[in-house]
């Protein structure tokens, strides 16, 4: 129990930490971590000048985590990703160069302007850990996290995910602007040529295992397992849940990978706010991230200005706990 009691306390303090940089973003970091500490990756979309950068790369200073940047664009090869084999004069023999992606965290930034080999090493990244370099394969460090960024307003020169590999993504999270509080509060700070606060380390890789051990512990009620399956199936089957309008819109429900990503976030949001259970509420907050990029709407929807979020909405007003 004392243990526990620390790595909350730490917690805490990754959040105070992390906010003494990037102001009002606070759900970002909270998906970032529940990213981490159960091995999902984090899809973002916002326009440019929200912090996202700023976001993990001050994380990765808070909890003493190798960082690197990737600017995605429409040249980059797979090589520049992963590395690439090079020739030793003296040895006569060809030796890896490790490349960028071998780090702790990996910012993705406008992942969708590379091209389809890019993309493809990138999945291989995500999703086995480890990335093939000339005939050999090897692992990745851990903890791995890739947090991948959009950009929604530009299109040009941009190429579409892969399904396969926006699937890997455990949460979709939409960054938006600040609350006027905040906003003042950041220009405040940010404005000041002096300011050049650097985060202290508050977690190690030791206690990064240990909380993750602590999530995997939290429990969920049987009742809260078959919401969850009630949620991803009401996404397939529509027209059995009484919902006639998505059954016309949705022209597929979300993977499997869905109910995992929703199950292991709840436990960690709910490890989050000090409890070992998890509650109703913590799988309605999550819903959205990890639903919204893997529900497929046909051009009916587009047609009518329907959106994914609003069939989430829809979705969790008529599903019913305990159904």
């Amino acid at each position: 129990m004392e243990g526990s009691r620390i790595l909350h306390k730490k917690i805490r303090e990754v959040f105070s930490e992390t906010s003494k940089v990037v102001i009002g973003q606070e759900r970002l970091i909270n998906r970032l971590l529940i990213g981490l500490f159960t091995g999902g990756h984090i899809l973002l979309e916002g326009v440019p000048g929200l912090a996202k950068t700023k976001t993990i790369n001050t994380l990765a200073k808070v909890l003493d985590l190798g960082f690197n940047r990737l600017q995605f664009t429409p040249d980059l090869l797979p090589s520049d990703l992963v590395g690439t084999m090079i020739y030793n004069q003296k040895s006569g023999d060809f030796e890896v160069k490790k490349g960028p992606i071998f780090s702790n965290l990996i910012l993705a930034d406008e992942v969708n302007r590379a091209p389809a080999k890019v993309q493809s090493a990138l999945l291989e990244a995500m999703a086995e850990k480890q990335v093939t370099i000339g005939d050999e394969t090897h692992q990745l460090d851990r903890p791995f996290l890739v947090m991948a960024t959009q950009n929604p307003v530009e299109q040009e020169g941009t190429y579409p995910l892969p399904e396969a590999q926006v699937d890997r993504f455990m949460m979709k999270v939409f960054v938006d602007y600040l609350d006027k509080n905040s906003e003042l509060e950041m220009v405040r700070k940010m404005a000041n040529l002096n300011f050049n606060y650097v985060p202290k380390p508050i977690l190690d890789r030791e206690e990064i295992s240990a909380i993750k051990q602590e999530i995997n512990r939290i429990t969920i009620s049987e009742m809260l397992e078959r919401y969850i399956i009630e949620l991803i199936f009401s996404t397939r089957r529509p027209a059995e849940y009484g919902l006639k309008d998505e059954a016309r819109y949705i022209q597929f429900g979300v993977s499997p990978r869905a109910g995992l990503s929703l199950y292991n976030a709840a436990k960690a949001l709910a490890y989050f706010d000090e409890r070992d259970y998890v509650l109703p509420e913590d799988i309605k907050a999550l819903v959205h991230d990890v639903f919204n990029h893997r529900i497929i709407l046909n051009y009916e929807a587009e047609a009518d200005g329907i959106t994914t979020r609003q069939v989430i909405d829809t979705l969790l007003k008529r599903v019913a706990i305990g159904r």
